[in-house]
């Protein structure tokens, strides 16, 4: 592919910049760390090329706060004899979800029952400007797995089992995300985790993968293709381990295939704590750009690259290869004309058109399974009992990376419960049997109930941490149980960040709605089970009839031809 002028121009800035580096100065474009790890005269002294935001201590109470604690560590960084910005990266992966009071979205899996790349991609735009506005200039974010086992703890993470599905929404985040990466309210988008992160056996977060090449090419890697040709600006590295290898170790695949037969000459950033855990100086080899040198590992990882270098276990050409995709993207990015976020974008933090937005993508996330005898939509004027405390909690219902890593268990800032959307607009009195013991007569129950909120290998099944199963804790099921033999026609809606073994609870109940991981807007749901607007949600997955489907390493999908889904991909009833 021939260059253009603007490209030959970049690449020029590009090594004019790179011929007046030290050694010391490339190692650390190569070093990204968390905020409340370091000092800000390390940002100078350790030449750091990015700082990230994860769990731990917020940059402060306010977004003003978050954006002079990074216009701060950027100035440092521009105080240093080159002035080379920073990249500011957070996983913002349903919005900035890690800033308490933005606009929080359905997770990925309820956008890929969306099937409407134009929605996500609005959103993705919302995401970066909510971002921006809380300091940052990169995301890690669209997550592109393909999900091939629901014991997996981050279903919910990615689109779809569908490669063609995430395909399609994956162009749509990047675009969304990135717009035109010089401007001041996109940023840098992140395609992860590559690759086979989702197709690990058993659905084991960082297990091996045992597709063969051809799969892999087949179902893994178009979305990457369509993020690459879109020009992503990052890739991150997976847990897993492919043909016996590492992915972050694995250069057939990093170097090989996504830099050179995909033509990807963005960044290639490490997951958490990388360098330690993947075999160090292998993982740069391998040709990981940027290490997530976090959680002790800087000065580990530092001084061993650089000795690793004088020993020629690595070549000068590859730590030049690397800090010249990380210049590259800065400089794409606008970041040596424009290091500072913008003080006006505050204000719209959680405005009422970013939640507008939200708010319709719950309406078309939600899938309906089952409507017996026309029970939905349901009329305003019901006598309603709401049964759950997933009802009347934000936290419950927006899943894990919400303010938290692991999501919350508690209401926070600016969002609506499913049940307050219910009162808002029911004109009769609503009953609330949060724990399923009040004795309650009514025309209709509303049961809601769902997974409690996990991210990562937390949310594995089958893992060390065994908290989570595919079907639903019993609690939930006897508030199901209750109604259902009281004769009361019960509406179940299930939250949740994978298809769950239902079987019983639909057939029990009247109607039955998928509702995934909604976020802060949770009277969508109500505006739809009211008929305010009809369902449009189709499933993104195909729901599974039994737990013995899952024996083998994948579960009912189109990995497993021979075990018949309860409800198939793409399944979903409207009014």
């Amino acid at each position: 592919m021939s260059k253009t002028k603007t490209d030959m121009i970049l690449e020029q800035k590009v090594n004019a910049l790179l011929a007046k580096m030290t050694l010391e100065e490339k190692i650390g474009q190569m070093t990204q760390v968390r905020h409340f790890e370091i000092t800000k005269e390390e940002v100078s002294s350790k030449f750091l090329g990015s700082i990230i935001h994860t769990e731990g201590p917020t940059p402060g109470e306010t977004a003003t706060d978050w954006q002079l604690k990074f216009i701060e560590l950027q100035k440092q960084a521009l105080s240093t004899r080159l002035a080379i910005p920073l990249l500011f990266g957070v996983d913002a992966v349903h919005g900035q979800n890690t800033f308490n009071g933005a606009t929080i979205f359905p997770h990925n899996i309820g956008l890929g029952a969306t099937k409407n790349p134009e929605l996500v991609e609005k959103i993705a735009s919302i995401t970066a400007l909510e971002s921006q506005a809380t300091g940052f200039n990169w995301v890690f974010s669209p997550c592109v797995a393909i999900p091939f086992n629901e014991k997996w703890g981050r279903v919910y993470e990615a689109f779809s089992e569908s490669t063609e599905l995430t395909t399609a929404l994956t162009k749509a985040s990047v675009k969304g995300h990135q717009g035109v990466l010089s401007d001041p309210h996109t940023v840098m988008a992140t395609a992860k985790h590559f690759i086979g992160d989702g197709a690990t056996d058993n659905g084991t977060e960082g297990g091996h993968t045992t597709l063969s090449a051809e799969d892999v090419s087949k179902y893994l890697l178009p979305p990457y293709q369509a993020a690459v040709d879109l020009g992503v600006g990052a890739v991150m590295a997976s847990f897993n381990t492919l043909d016996g290898i590492s992915m972050h170790a694995h250069k057939a695949l990093i170097t090989d295939t996504l830099k050179i037969s995909m033509g990807f000459d963005g960044i290639v950033v490490s997951d958490w704590k990388g360098y330690s855990r993947f075999g160090e100086t292998d993982i740069i080899n391998a040709g990981i750009d940027m290490v997530m040198a976090v959680d002790g590992d800087l000065d580990t990882y530092q001084k061993g690259l650089k000795e690793a270098v004088g020993n020629g276990i690595v070549d000068q050409q590859r730590i030049d290869d690397a800090t010249k995709r990380i210049l590259r993207q800065k400089f794409r990015l606008g970041l040596f004309d424009n290091p500072f976020p913008d003080s006006a974008l505050i204000e719209k933090i959680g405005c009422a058109d970013h939640r507008n937005m939200a708010r319709q993508a719950v309406r078309e996330s939600l899938v309906l399974l089952k409507n017996k005898d026309n029970l939905l939509p349901l009329k305003k004027d019901s006598k309603i009992v709401v049964v759950g405390e997933f009802a009347e909690n934000t936290g419950l219902q927006s899943g894990g990376w919400t303010v938290h890593w692991q999501g919350m268990t508690e209401d926070y800032r600016g969002a609506i419960s499913i049940l307050n959307g219910i009162q808002q607009l029911a004109t009769n009195e609503i009953l609330y049997d949060i724990d399923g013991t009040k004795n309650y007569d009514a025309d209709v129950a509303i049961v809601v109930v769902g997974e409690t909120p996990y991210a990562e290998f937390f949310g594995d099944i089958g893992g060390e941490i065994n908290a989570y199963q595919l079907t639903l804790r019993q609690e939930h099921q006897n508030y199901i149980n209750k109604y259902a033999e009281k004769g009361i026609p019960t509406v179940t809606i299930l939250i949740s960040g994978r298809p769950m073994v239902t079987t019983t609870q639909i057939e029990q109940s009247d109607a039955f709605v998928a509702a995934w991981l909604p976020g802060s807007e949770g009277d969508g749901i109500a505006q739809v089970l009211f008929g305010d607007y009809d369902f449009k949600g189709r499933l993104p997955h195909s729901w599974p009839k039994s737990v013995q489907d899952y024996q083998g390493k994948y579960g009912p999908n189109l990995w497993d031809n021979s075990l018949e889904p309860l409800f198939p991909f793409g399944y979903g009833l409207s009014y």
